[in-house]
């Protein structure tokens, strides 16, 4: 179930960094922040799909590693993204 593309389209305008901006951390994270919001949706119907529950894992992993790297290189961006995107910022 990906994310349908005017979604997608949507979350890049919203944060984007500069014209053009499809790949930056921010961008990343909000996506896969919406993938996870839609397959945590999809399971709360579905509980024995496990290759969803697999996949959601997945994404969860990264959008937390991508969140770390985010600290590293730029703080002030990330603790905004986190609070915008009502994540927990560790």
């Amino acid at each position: 179930m990906p994310l349908e593309k005017a979604a997608k389209d949507r979350i890049i305008k919203k944060y984007k960094t500069h014209d053009g901006d499809t790949g930056s951390p921010e961008v990343q994270i909000a996506i896969l922040t919406a993938e996870v919001e839609q397959l945590t949706e999809h399971l709360k119907e579905h509980k024995k799909d496990f290759s969803s529950r697999r996949g959601l894992l997945r994404k969860v992993g990264l959008r937390r590693r991508l969140l770390n790297y985010l600290q590293k290189e730029n703080p002030t961006s990330a603790e905004g993204l986190a609070k915008k995107l009502k994540l927990k910022n560790s």
